[in-house]
């Protein structure tokens, strides 16, 4: 029972991660195209760092 319950909140757990990490995305999407429009070259490197992680953590998350 106590393997049921454990896995279930690592589900819940994973599935609240998962919407967060599609929040980041979205925003982080947004100050890159915010970045382009202004042609801000570090703002732009920086984002493309972000999002990198997030996809990354994305792909780690799904392949649970």
């Amino acid at each position: 029972m106590k393997q049921i319950v454990h896995a279930s909140r690592k589900k819940t757990s994973q599935q609240e991660r998962l919407a967060v990490l599609r929040l980041e995305l979205d925003y982080e999407l947004a100050v890159l195209f915010e970045a382009m429009q202004e042609s801000n070259e570090e703002q732009k490197e920086l984002s493309k760092q972000k999002l990198k992680k997030i996809r990354m953590e994305l792909l780690k998350l799904r392949a649970l």
